[in-house]
């Protein structure tokens, strides 16, 4: 039977009235392209990540493909990262010449095994992207003792991660690059895009470069072009939303976490032991709950697929994060097979994203929890 209640959507952007007057605001200065609106929200976000430097562009990918060039990654070298990720955090190393080389993941976190990633390691290797699935970092002091004992650079996929923190520090306030999503589903949104923290403003010079076709002006008519580079830029609009949204990420991450706190006590201690299902870490300190997710029971072929059904006739919504980038046709043509990494292929065909956005209340919550348990518990 449907439910007659309104649909509970698993992500939602909220929009306040004073960031839709700020977007009007753009539209009728005549400046809609990068501007001093872009140029307000990069010093916003560097103050926010203690002082480095912050280029903002289009998508929370060519972030990850500008740092990869920056670092002169390209042909002959390879790159590790996690197989359960968005597509894009394997493409860019295949966008820059380099090989992807995958890591299977941690059956508790979800995120890329530091011990297996080690053990990635050839002496091609030059770089690693370790994501950070839901805004749960991985092990920050293990990952860079690796990147130090090896020499390698580090790309940050920290795109769910904006809010999260590691031992009291802001990720993205150290290491090395790190990459940030605004797509309208993350924690703040400028409809499409994302920034890049960077070391130095020699390699953020670079950055501004890769982001618009390799320009850099000079004078008053001087122009020259040097790298290759593409149309990477944010537009005043997209920073006018960022500026709106960005205001109030204290309070979205807080409120993040009070739901993720109510999603366990609804579940309660029982949960799993009762249904088979796995919960995700009950992570309060770091972790900025950008995604609720939860490993179904492994009752053979169809279960996720009913059960997303289910949940749907029952009006709420849901998702999956993320099917594993190996088994994708192009990367079984790049000779990646089943069996390769169990653990993500495994959690790549279970998982399952529960609603959670800003706008959520705790009844919300209750509903949710209310409808999954009429699921699995019977």
């Amino acid at each position: 039977m449907t439910s007659t209640l309104p649909f509970l959507p698993f992500s939602k952007p909220t929009i306040d009235e004073a960031t839709i007057t700020a977007v009007g605001e753009v539209l009728r200065s005549g400046w809609i392209t990068s501007g001093p609106k872009v140029q307000a929200f990069e010093a916003q976000l560097s103050q926010y990540f203690g002082g480095r430097p912050v280029r903002t562009f289009n998508s929370g990918t060519c972030t990850m493909e500008i740092a990869l060039r920056i670092a002169g990654i390209g042909p002959g070298d390879e790159v590790i990262t996690t197989p359960v990720s968005w597509v894009a955090t394997a493409n860019v190393i295949i966008e820059v010449g380099a090989t992807p080389v995958f890591a299977d993941i941690d059956p508790v976190t979800r995120n890329i095994d530091l011990d297996k990633l080690e053990a990635a390691i050839t002496p091609r290797t030059r770089a690693i992207i370790p994501v950070y699935l839901s805004g749960l970092p991985v092990d920050m002091d293990r990952l860079y003792a690796i990147a130090g004992k090896y020499n390698l650079r580090v790309v940050e996929d920290a795109a769910q991660a904006f809010g999260s923190t590691w031992k009291g520090k802001r990720i993205g306030a150290f290491g090395d690059f790190v990459s940030f999503s605004f797509q309208a589903n993350k924690n703040i949104t400028t409809g499409e895009g994302g920034c890049l923290v960077l070391n130095n403003l020699e390699e953020a010079r670079l950055a501004e470069k890769y982001r618009l076709q390799g320009v850099t002006r000079s004078g008053v008519d001087g122009i020259d072009v040097d790298v290759l580079g593409g149309k990477y830029n944010m537009s005043d609009i997209m920073a006018a939303i960022g500026l709106g949204q960005f205001a109030n990420i204290e309070a979205i991450t807080a409120h993040r976490r009070a739901l993720a706190r109510h999603y366990f006590e609804q579940f309660g201690s029982d949960f799993e032991a009762a249904s088979g299902a796995q919960l995700p870490v009950q992570d309060f300190d770091n972790s900025n709950w950008h995604l609720f997710q939860i490993i179904l029971p492994d009752n053979g072929p169809g279960t996720r697929a009913a059960f997303m059904q289910q949940m749907a006739q029952q009006n709420v919504g849901t998702g999956y994060h993320y099917a594993p980038i190996h088994l994708f046709t192009m990367y079984r043509e790049r000779g990646f097979t089943e069996g390769m990494f169990p653990v993500a292929e495994k959690i790549g065909r279970l998982t399952v994203t529960l609603p959670m956005f800003y706008a959520m209340t705790k009844q919300d919550v209750e509903r949710a929890v209310a409808t999954v348990k009429s699921i699995l518990i019977k």
